[in-house]
């Protein structure tokens, strides 16, 4: 270890989403910036083994559907063949020029980025390991803890690793096996299920709760899984796994549904995606006094300040929803309100993404039945959209979900492809405290998806241009 210690005005423990854009932000409000992340270049998980990746490999899961479906519009292809190894090279440059990016462009903020770990030794002093190996002491007068998450494993479940994947394992391609298992049936176990099922496997999902994506509406999810049956065909709901052994080179693994009722079935490989933990023990938080709560979460107020006022935390380890989007949101905040700004995180909502074809925001319909609010809820079918039955998406629903007495919106749906598109300005909206005749009278282009969003807003009074007014009242 250097015997030699320096003082830093802001070290940030972190380089993802969150980490990076608090250091960038800082930068440019003028404070001096040391960011430490085991990468050679900022991205986290999101941009080395996460969101980028996965989304990399969903539009090319995108394009063989959209190849395979052409001859009903009239093109015609002799064959779709997959090159995993051209796959797996086009992904890895996806990710090489957005970290690239990144690191030049905290080159050009003249930030301090240095590539290892940090722990803890007090609330003033962390140790930071460098990618030599080779140790220092660092003092610093704030600090951001951005360390983001891991993903969770099943408990007591032990065999050949390399036949149990987690998502980061699962997105290197280094083979495609014929079955798999995927534990989870949320947005991870889903996407992943998208990616290998177009790659050729033969996909298997189990999921403890009794459907897809725990959380959304059902009304929206019953939609998305009529688009992937062919996906979902072998799936096992109310089940877990209980056991898995290695067989030879594959594995044998015990299911068990909510009656009690076991079942054993052979897989090459079993993907673990039944959530993710904040990443809090490996900094050693303990040594600087600060507080977590019982699932692991750094305890941080509405600046993202930690117990200790000059300690922040944002991103995954700060709570969820464990969102890249949020994180930088956090990121942003944290580094005004250490430059002396006025600043606060204060989202009415924070929106809701899952690549297969399934995006919310805001108030459910379940939360509003369990509220007893007194809401309508519009649904303007995509069947309806002259965009949509273009591109044969009539299976897709916008849906809106307004204030009865003030038509304020509170939350909206979409189901089908390309639902993310379509977020943002109900995300908006509802910031905005837009009411039904906002949207309603805003001109959308045509023709367009977004559409769909405005003619959902005018089914509140009844005139919908292009479908009957359906709405459901919840008193």
């Amino acid at each position: 270890m250097k015997d030699k210690s320096e003082t830093i005005a802001l070290v940030i423990i972190g380089a993802g989403p969150g980490g990076y854009a608090a250091a960038f932000h800082a930068a440019d409000l003028g404070l001096q910036v040391t960011l430490i992340d085991p990468k050679k270049n900022p991205g986290g998980v999101c941009l080395y083994h996460g969101c980028i990746p996965t989304k990399t490999l969903l539009h090319f899961a995108d394009v063989k559907r959209q190849s395979q479906e052409a001859a009903q519009i009239g093109l015609n292809f002799q064959s779709v063949g997959v090159n995993v190894e051209k796959l797996r090279s086009y992904k890895d440059q996806v990710v090489k020029k957005l970290t690239d990016g990144l690191g030049q462009l905290t080159r050009h903020r003249n930030i301090d980025y240095r590539q290892g770990r940090a722990q803890f030794v007090d609330d003033h002093t962390i140790e930071f390991t460098g990618a030599d190996g080779e140790k220092s002491m660092l003092k610093f007068d704030k600090a951001i803890i951005a360390t983001g998450a891991q993903a969770a494993m099943l408990p007591g479940i032990e065999t050949d690793v390399s036949m149990i994947l987690d998502a980061e394992t699962a997105l290197k391609l280094n083979d495609v096996p014929e079955t798999m298992l995927i534990v989870g049936a949320g947005y991870i176990g889903m996407e992943m299920g998208k990616i290998y099922k177009a790659l050729g496997t033969r996909v298997t999902i189990v999921e403890m709760t009794p459907s897809i994506l725990p959380g959304a509406d059902k009304d929206l999810t019953k939609i998305v899984a009529s688009m992937h049956q062919e996906l979902l065909k072998d799936s096992r709901f109310e089940t877990k796994v209980i056991k898995a052994e290695k067989e030879g080179d594959k594995l044998r693994v015990t299911l068990e549904d909510n009656n009690g009722n076991h079942e054993e079935q052979i897989f090459d490989k079993m993907l673990v995606a039944i959530g993710m933990k904040p990443d809090s023990r490996r900094t050693s938080l303990e040594k600087a006094g600060i507080k977590t709560d019982d699932k692991g979460f750094v305890v941080v107020n509405e600046f993202r300040q930690t117990n200790k006022a000059h300690i922040y935390a944002i991103g995954d380890v700060a709570g969820e929803p464990m969102l890249a989007h949020k994180a930088t949101h956090e990121g942003r905040i944290a580094a005004q309100h250490i430059a002396g700004q006025k600043s606060a995180y204060e989202p009415k909502v924070v929106p809701a993404v899952v690549y297969i074809g399934l995006a919310w925001v805001g108030l459910t319909q379940a939360e509003a039945e369990e509220q007893q609010a007194d809401v309508t809820i519009t649904r303007f079918p995509w069947s309806a959209s002259g965009r949509a039955v273009a591109m044969g998406l009539t299976h897709g629903i916008t849906k809106l979900i307004f204030d009865k007495k003030s038509q304020r919106l509170l939350g909206a749906g979409f189901a089908g492809e390309m639902a993310e598109q379509l977020i943002a300005e109900a995300t908006l909206a509802i910031e905005m405290g837009a009411v039904a005749k906002d949207l309603e009278l805003t001109i959308h282009p045509h023709p367009t998806l977004s559409e769909t969003i405005m003619e959902a807003a005018e089914m509140f009074d009844g005139q919908a241009t292009h479908a009957i007014k359906r709405t459901s009242k919840k008193k």
